[in-house]
């Protein structure tokens, strides 16, 4: 299926690695021109070579901290008018809401909430100007079925996904969409840091963390990175521009509701 978005020039933050990689290489095998980023300069030029030897997009990498202005600013220097932005960021580690201190509360806040609306800020209006603009912010589906341990990430992305479903509604005129992406188990590196803390506190190895994990979703595997991405890259085409201010839970069927 033709996207319709080749030549678009996207910005996928957090995406040397991971899902956000994944949403880069869907976005790049689509022939968007594309800006990967992560704060890791080796990870991020072998992703780079990686992307564009397989896909043979112009793919741009810039190593920054999207969480300070000046990672913000590389960002828009190396694309100033992006028409598909994907927002990503890590979340706060797997800790009992009581050890929480006030500037952990902020940070989390901060990397999952603040970020994402200020770079959604610096592209939204010249999205509106083009009348075409794709924007995707990578939440969890933790935001719709809360753990216990990832309390501050899931109010962080909750905060996130509330904010941005009346800024949908306000732009979705100039054919300009913001979906949510709420991921549950995929194979990364962050499952495996959260399968690995779960198998410590319950004295089991990762491999029966992992399978516990497995049982639990409908599907009885975890999701692969590259579905993912090919959904992401799907809310970014331009068939999808009647689809906005949703909230897409991809998580083998493990959200047990309708709605």
């Amino acid at each position: 299926m033709d996207l319709g978005i080749s030549g678009r020039r996207a910005i996928v933050c957090a995406s040397s690695r991971g899902l956000g990689r994944a949403c880069a290489q869907a976005l790049a095998a689509a022939g968007c021109e594309v800006v990967i980023n992560g704060r890791d300069e080796e990870s991020l030029k072998a992703t780079a070579a990686a992307l564009q030897r397989d896909t043979g997009a112009k793919v741009i990498a810039v190593r920054a901290d999207v969480a300070t202005p000046e990672g913000q600013a590389a960002l828009f220097a190396a694309c100033p008018e992006p028409d598909i932005l994907i927002n990503n960021n890590a979340g706060p580690p797997l800790r009992d809401f009581r050890e929480l201190t006030r500037q952990q509360i902020i940070d989390g806040v901060i990397a999952n909430m603040a970020v994402a609306i200020e770079l959604i800020q610096k592209s939204i209006d010249p999205m509106m100007r083009r009348r075409f603009g794709r924007i995707v912010n990578i939440t969890s589906a933790a935001v719709k079925l809360p753990q216990a341990g990832l309390d501050l990430s899931s109010g962080a992305r909750g905060g996130l996904s509330i904010f941005v479903a009346g800024v949908a509604r306000q732009v979705a005129e100039a054919n300009v969409t913001i979906n949510n992406l709420l991921p549950g188990a995929f194979a990364t590196d962050r499952l495996q840091s959260t399968l690995a803390a779960a198998a410590k506190r319950k004295n089991i190895s990762v491999e029966q963390a992992k399978a516990e994990r497995i049982a639990s979703v409908p599907a009885k595997r975890i999701g692969d990175p590259a579905e993912f991405g090919a959904a992401c890259a799907f809310l970014c085409s331009a068939q999808a521009g009647y689809i906005t201010g949703q909230n897409l839970v991809i998580d083998g069927g493990a959200f047990p509701g309708a709605f």
